[in-house]
């Protein structure tokens, strides 16, 4: 509460007929404002004060002030108690009963004893006192909490010989006082505590939103007005339900604490039950009119125990069969069928950074979350509640309106967009534009060869993968020797990859044709020098096999099929997508319905998206290297998809194993051809050890479970008579891409099972 509260107070006190005594003035509760209209102050969430202006005009509320954390307002007791059973945005209101000066605990123990207490509370009743100071020489907040409570007991003893207990949860009297430059304003909490506790919340999921802040945010995004001409509402983050929950309220005008048992006026001496009752009785007959007119709201979330929650709070506020909830992906999430002939709203509560997650993790998300706006949603609106403003413009849609609003001591902003065309936006950036070839004039005349190849392989495989939404895909690797380079297109970009010419090539001549291919490859590919990422592709050893060749942390989206991944050209030797692996992550995605899915040796987790995608119960993927698991968690919130049921274990692979009692039902297993790092303590070769990794692996296996091993070691060769105890089949071949059978010995894959569970 502000400065301008105990100025008002003053100026209400002087000129309302109250009594005086010594100086101080105070309100008698026997002149309770039945009929004589009196000031009180509701209390709300810092950023919310616009919102509950409006609501207390809307009520009939007389002579309304906005301040800070709240607003005056003016009325008998009626329109106090119709404050505390139909304000959506409050947290309390205040009845002001006395003010005066509190230099020193005396003097505020002298002023809450002038107050006539037995007017408000019985000798046996229950008390609590909220007490704050500010700018002000008591500035200690329990202590003061203290004095004002000994000031009201001793009263009682001397008068009645007995006092009031203290009951900090539900009093019969809350007392709130606050002391601002020395000034103590004291009210009766009518409330009695937080009008943002409705009495349906049965329990709340991670990073609850409160009650009348998910008011606020429907009512600064729209929502009453996209209820009344009939839209809809979809939540697809709904966690516990809240933002639903208050729409549905809100648009079938029912009261949010009509479902309350507790307030702090019920057992003081100044209620009239009369009045309570007519209040209650006209609030069920609103929300029974209202509820006929209630448009379609929908609760999608990840979390089963979220919308488990939901669907409880839903019981205990009597919306069951109006509010539909349901475990759905975000990545899934349309427009509910009964939304199709009117647009609706579109409202979200994402994760932003602040206790959820990593800023730079959730980027892909919100990237994610303006895609399936724009692709399902055109004609709607969308509100957008982050902690991180940033974070928003990542959507590529620009807000029409934006307000400030306070979670808690947080500042975040609520956007508004109207999910239009016209609204849209470029997000995409490419920073890194490397200058290739910059001496070349004219290539060489035998450059034709590798053209003209190039150009068959592309119009081969381009037909071909564009009936499968397939955008990355190997055009060329090596078909010629006099060119010794893999030419890979990811969409837009193409990343070329030179191959250490053996000792037999003169340099000089390597280093011209790799000249000619840069020179050609633009005209080829129509595709600009900038977009063209050259790399020196040869055989690594120890640390540098897997270690990072560049630090320019450029990453570049791209899809496959209806997934999309990250990929980076620059900073290391593989780009984040191994593109021989596609037919064996569609395998995955096939298989992974309702499984378990653990990926091993987990990279950027391209295998864990389409696990997700398939329809996997759980993923859990596991990794060695924090960048990738960090890059993992990116390309899964890039296909909208929380880490409620998704989770990640930074771990040596082998270590972990021995240690998880874990089970599975499907594994995806990738280790690396070698790998002799200090954290792994100990040497690892895939030929050599892959019998005793796969045993490790098979004892995490559900007795029909599934484990795909997968290597690009092209001398490899499964020992099948140390694994005679399991069925091995070899997919080498039906998984190896049509652009990878012209080397097919750098690919293999095993489908490996328990043969003695197996049917005969």
């Amino acid at each position: 509460m502000a400065f301008s509260f105990v100025l008002v107070l003053f100026g209400l006190f002087a000129g309302t007929g109250l009594l005086s005594r010594s100086g101080f003035h105070i309100i008698s509760s026997k002149m309770a404002p039945i009929n004589n209209p009196v000031k009180f102050f509701a209390v709300a969430p810092k950023g919310v004060e616009t919102p509950l202006v409006n609501e207390l005009k809307s009520l009939g509320a007389g002579e309304v002030k906005q301040s800070r954390s709240g607003a005056f307002f003016e009325g008998d007791l009626e329109m106090g108690y119709r404050a505390c059973l139909w304000l959506r945005t409050a947290n309390r209101v205040l009845l002001p009963i006395a003010s005066f000066r509190a230099e020193t605990p005396e003097d505020l123990y002298r002023g809450v004893q002038n107050i006539p207490w037995a007017e408000h509370l019985n000798p046996n009743g229950t008390l609590a006192v909220d007490f704050k100071s500010s700018r002000s020489k008591i500035n200690h907040s329990h202590y003061g909490a203290l004095k004002v409570k000994d000031a009201i007991v001793d009263q009682f003893r001397d008068q009645f010989e007995k006092r009031p207990s203290v009951d900090r949860a539900r009093p019969d009297v809350r007392v709130n006082v606050y002391l601002l430059e020395d000034e103590a304003a004291v009210s009766i909490d009518l409330s009695g505590e937080s009008l943002h506790k409705r009495g349906y919340r049965t329990g709340a999921g991670e990073a609850p939103l409160k009650e009348n802040l998910a008011a606020a945010i429907l009512m600064c995004a729209g929502w009453p007005e996209v209820a009344r001409r009939g839209g809809g509402l979809i939540d697809p983050m709904t966690g516990s339900g809240t933002l639903p929950i208050e729409a549905a309220l809100m648009a079938s005008d029912s009261a949010p604490s009509l479902l309350r048992e507790y307030f702090g006026f019920l057992n003081w001496n100044g209620h009239r039950p009369e009045i309570w009752e007519r209040l209650l009785k006209e609030a069920e007959e609103r929300k029974s009119a209202g509820m006929k007119k209630l448009p379609p709201i929908v609760g999608y979330d990840a979390d089963s125990k979220g919308v488990k929650n939901a669907v409880a709070s839903l019981e205990r506020v009597g919306l069951r069969g109006f509010i539909h909830f349901e475990r759905r992906e975000f990545a899934a999430c349309v427009p509910h069928p009964k939304m199709k002939n009117v647009p609706g709203m579109v409202v979200l509560n994402p994760p932003y950074g602040e206790r959820l997650g990593e800023i730079r993790e959730l980027k892909p998300l919100y990237a994610s979350i303006g895609r399936r706006l724009k692709e399902h949603f055109r004609g709607w609106r969308a509100s957008l509640f982050t902690g991180n403003v940033d974070l928003g413009k990542r959507m590529g849609i620009r807000a029409e309106k934006k307000y400030s609003l306070f979670n808690g001591a947080l500042e975040c902003k609520l956007l508004n967009f109207r999910i239009e065309p016209e609204w849209f936006v470029e997000t995409e950036h490419r920073i890194f534009r490397p200058e290739l070839a910059e001496t070349l004039i004219k290539p060489d005349p035998a450059a034709e060869m590798f053209a003209n190849r190039l150009r068959k392989n592309l119009k081969r495989f381009r037909k071909r993968f564009r009936k499968e939404n397939i955008t990355c895909f190997r055009v060329y690797d090596q078909d010629l020797p006099e060119y010794a380079v893999a030419v890979d297109i990811y969409g837009k970009w193409v990343h070329v990859q030179e191959y250490k010419a053996p000792n037999t090539v003169d340099p000089e001549k390597a280093e011209a044709r790799l000249k000619d291919v840069l020179l050609v490859l633009p005209g080829l590919l129509d595709t600009p020098r900038g977009n063209i990422f050259l790399k020196e592709r040869r055989r690594q050893k120890g640390k540098a096999q897997y270690g990072k060749q560049g630090a320019d942390g450029v990453f570049h989206q791209v899809d496959e099929k209806d997934c999309r991944f990250l990929v980076n050209f620059t900073d290391y030797i593989d780009t984040g997508l191994f593109l021989d692996q596609r037919i064996t992550r569609s395998m995955i995605r096939d298989l992974a319905a309702g499984k378990r899915f653990l990926n091993l040796f987990a990279y950027t987790g391209t295998a864990t998206v389409y696990a997700a995608k398939g329809g996997a119960k759980s993923t859990t993927s596991v990794d060695m290297s924090k960048v990738y698991l960090g890059w993992a968690k990116r390309n899964l919130a890039l296909n909208g998809f929380g880490y409620n049921r998704h989770f990640f274990q930074h771990a040596d692979c082998l270590n972990w194993l021995k240690g998880t009692r874990q089970r599975y039902d499907l594994i995806f297993l990738d280790p690396p051809t070698f790998s002799n790092s200090k954290k792994l303590k100990m040497v690892f070769d895939v030929q050599k050890d892959h019998v005793k990794l796969i045993r490790l692996v098979a004892g995490l296996l559900e007795n029909d479970g599934i484990i795909l091993f997968s290597t690009n070691y092209r001398k490899f060769k499964m020992d099948l008579a140390s694994l005679n105890e399991f069925q091995v089949e070899d997919l080498s071949r039906t998984t190896l891409p049509p652009d990878f059978e012209r080397k097919p010995k750098g690919h293999h894959c095993w489908k490996i099972t328990n043969s003695g569970l197996m049917p005969e």
